[in-house]
């Protein structure tokens, strides 16, 4: 169906051949072959996607990725075990600390090392600043897919107070690093905690703006609703995870399903709906937005105000951890992230594998759900993946 709603000739659609694969004939003048990309507005990271249209409706669609491989599992694999923390966190440069925080669990698990109480609260705490500066990017975003710029503007604005919160505490704004094998580098600074309450109340404001903007405004109500519709067969079929799965009825968060740090002490319940289109996935990560300003300030009213923040630990440069395998999960903004390592005695990781949401989404879902939508839309529904192609290359 077409922008406007007029329904296209169903006739022009290729035939599927006896391999099972579409019969594209462009010489028939029938279709056309439509390359997007690698750079896409509002995608951190570079991907194509190949179309074939017939008219402006999309009836075949392959993503090809290859745009940012660097071989990051196989870097840590040849570096010592605190050499490969910097490596980690480079897989997804939009939200790195969940890879901060499986990594040095992965590590810790091996090592049968049990990090401080304390520890724990800043780890949480440092999750969930990753998590709303991602909402805050991303919901606004998804805006500036419909011409809503001004959504983008603000969003931009206040993730910038959060990655001020950030350098303050870590010393850096988007690679932190202050997750490290046996707890954190340092405590809250002096007056933190009030500096962020500041923030937060900025934010609670933008949340209103944002709520009026796009889920009261007709035009992202015409542009949003029933399009990019996900299958709700698809999220087993595929192992979606996340907001996503959320969207469509699946109440999937590894922070109630398998709880980790301290979660299990935090009041939350995340939000879930039954139609997963543009508008209730978008719909879900503003409650996420809510939601994480609240668990930030539970947070910060109910963690110790000093204590041990580190487990004592061997020589870093000479650690070698005996032979095992460990898997460690945690909830990013888009999803489950997963990490796999197994370790032989040595001073360096066996094998490590990481398991993201961003390859189901941008590749076998996406180009599920681009059949049958409009050229227009593309862009849309890619953001409302929230795909992150680093991730994908690893």
């Amino acid at each position: 169906m077409s922008l406007l709603n007029i329904e296209t000739d169903r006739s022009k659609y290729p035939q599927i051949g006896k391999d099972g694969k579409l019969d594209v004939d462009l010489d028939s003048h029938k279709y056309v072959k439509l390359w997007q990309g690698p750079n896409h507005p509002g995608v951190t990271g570079n991907m194509a996607i190949e179309l074939t249209l017939a008219g402006d409706e999309i009836v075949e669609a392959k993503t090809h990725v290859g745009y940012l491989h660097r071989g990051f599992e196989k870097l840590i694999e040849r570096r010592l075990f605190v050499q490969g923390l910097p490596t980690s966190i480079r897989m997804c440069v939009a939200e790195p600390d969940s890879n901060e925080y499986i990594y040095c669990a992965c590590v810790e698990q091996l090592a049968g090392i049990e990090i401080p109480e304390m520890a724990k609260w800043l780890r949480t705490l440092q999750l969930e600043m990753a998590r709303l500066q991602g909402l805050l990017r991303v919901v606004p975003g998804q805006g500036g897919t419909f011409a809503l710029g001004m959504g983008v503007q603000w969003g931009v604005y206040m993730r910038e107070l959060i990655l001020d919160r950030f350098e303050e505490l870590t010393g850096g704004r988007v690679y932190h690093m202050f997750i490290t094998p046996g707890g954190v580098r340092g405590l809250l600074p002096d007056g933190f905690k009030k500096r962020m309450e500041e923030n937060l109340k900025e934010i609670d404001k933008f949340v209103v703006r944002i709520d009026d903007l796009m889920f009261s405004n007709a035009v992202f109500k015409k542009r949003a609703k029933d399009v990019g519709v996900l299958d709700p067969s698809w999220v087993d079929k595929y192992g979606v995870v996340g907001f996503t799965a959320r969207s469509a009825g699946f109440k999937r968060d590894v922070r109630k399903d398998y709880p980790y740090l301290v979660y299990d002490q935090l009041d939350f319940e995340p939000k879930v709906m039954n139609h997963s289109d543009i508008y209730n996935r978008n719909r879900v990560r503003w409650h996420d937005l809510i939601m994480t300003v609240d668990l930030i300030r539970q947070i910060l009213a109910k963690m110790p105000e000093t204590g041990d923040i580190k487990a004592p630990t061997p020589n870093v440069l000479h650690w070698r951890i005996p032979k095992g395998e460990a898997y460690v999960r945690s909830e990013s903004s888009r999803g489950e992230y997963g990490l796999y390592m197994v370790t032989d005695g040595s001073d360096k990781p066996r094998r490590i594998n990481l398991r993201g949401p961003s390859y189901t989404q941008a590749v076998s879902l996406l180009e599920d759900m681009l059949v049958g939508a409009n050229i227009a839309d593309v862009a849309a529904i890619m953001v409302s993946l929230q795909t992150c192609p680093p991730e994908i290359e690893r």
